[in-house]
């Protein structure tokens, strides 16, 4: 019978968690991305290149992997080739200068529409593990509204979060926290 409740326990102590997860969203702990962010905006995109071997082999997200993407994901001038989205600390909202980014990756997927996405949303290991879970959520979320409101369909995206669980960089420091705080944009 111990053993019984001891799951029991477990079970709704993870109810809680999620609820309080959501909750926080709520409440205004996690920024909207949607406020301050004008996806017309083409700010520069420097930063966030990443190549189909730095995603890895085992998540599912490797570019190119069965995805036959063409030339301009290879270009280092076309934003097609970032991947990689960075955010603020304690922040869901895109940050300017990769709004054009994820505005690129919309066009591509609205005029591909058999073409799909997993994005995967980080944060660094600052925070509770529950906290940087829904995080992670909240920035996936964020890169999936603005891909949405530019035409590319629910069925094409999927939303997983890591939260701290798969860093980029293991320092403890700002410069590898800001590498940490992201959401990877893994084509099918």
């Amino acid at each position: 019978m111990r053993f019984n409740k001891t799951y029991l326990a477990l079970a709704m102590t993870a109810i809680l968690i999620t609820t309080g997860c959501s909750s926080t969203e709520e409440e205004g702990g996690l920024a909207d991305s949607t406020q301050g962010t004008d996806a017309s905006t083409t700010s520069g995109y420097n930063d966030g290149s990443m190549s189909g071997s730095q995603f890895g082999s085992g998540n599912g997200l490797a570019s190119g992997s069965g995805a036959n993407l063409g030339p301009e994901f290879s270009d280092p001038n076309n934003p097609l080739s970032k991947q990689v989205i960075y955010f603020e600390i304690d922040s869901s909202q895109v940050k300017q200068d990769y709004v054009s980014v994820v505005a690129a990756h919309a066009r591509y997927l609205a005029s591909h529409p058999n073409q799909r996405v997993i994005l995967a949303g980080h944060a660094d290991e600052r925070g509770s593990s529950e906290y940087n879970i829904a995080l992670g959520e909240q920035r996936s979320k964020s890169v999936e509204r603005m891909m949405r409101s530019q035409g590319v369909t629910g069925s094409q995206l999927e939303v997983v979060s890591y939260g701290e669980e798969k860093p980029v960089s293991s320092g403890h420091d700002e410069s590898a926290w800001s590498q940490n705080r992201r959401v990877e944009v893994g084509y099918q």
